[in-house]
């Protein structure tokens, strides 16, 4: 998806706005967006600007929703990641947190979970009505084979053994990604000053 400079800063503005009102921060600002673009889905991903440790990835796919409201929702539900329950992001840590959305293409259907490309592709595997998602840049970012992918796939975003891909009725989709930033949120007009009123 081809999207102007512009665009991916309003995407980012936007993504920023909702986070920054959903833990307790100021009002949040509209802003205006072609209604008419529509991806498969989108992902909204926060990092530790020093240590590059995750903090929330949440999305949705397979919607007809316009791009912004996607963005808005993944933004809020990024900061709902189950992963983090026990530790969720507050208003203190805004500024010390990176903001990325990613944007993707339609599923490709595979013929077999080791058909693809790690450094390019995102892949989404099925099995027992269960379903697992891994974004292209974990592989990017962790250096992990195909084999250790599907793997940590089955195990942590799917609850089965590591080698439950290898079942032949284990059914691998593929997409490809647009990403916008990463852009540290404290550079996306978050304020992140004490506020002694939160949001309850």
């Amino acid at each position: 998806m081809e999207l102007s400079a512009e665009q991916n800063r309003t995407l980012l503005h936007i993504a920023a706005s909702v986070i920054r009102v959903c833990v307790g921060g100021k009002a949040g600002f509209f802003l205006e967006f072609d209604a008419s673009i529509r991806p498969f889905g989108c992902f909204v991903t926060l990092h530790q600007k020093q240590t590059h440790a995750l903090r929330g990835c949440v999305g949705r796919m397979g919607t007809n929703d316009p791009l912004f409201q996607l963005v808005r929702s993944a933004a809020a539900s990024a900061l709902q990641d189950p992963r983090f329950t026990n530790n969720p992001i507050v208003l203190s840590e805004l500024n010390n947190l990176v903001l990325e959305i990613s944007l993707l293409s339609p599923l490709t259907r595979k013929p077999n979970p080791l058909a693809f490309d790690p450094q390019s592709e995102g892949i989404l595997l099925q099995f027992e009505n269960r379903h697992g998602l891994f974004l292209p840049q974990v592989a990017r970012d962790t250096g992990w084979t195909r084999e250790q992918l599907l793997d940590r796939l089955c195990q942590e975003k799917m609850g089965l053994p590591a080698v439950a891909w290898r079942d032949p009725r284990a059914v691998l989709q593929t997409f490809t990604c647009t990403i916008i930033g990463p852009e540290p949120m404290d550079q996306l007009g978050v304020d992140n000053s004490a506020n002694p009123n939160p949001a309850q």
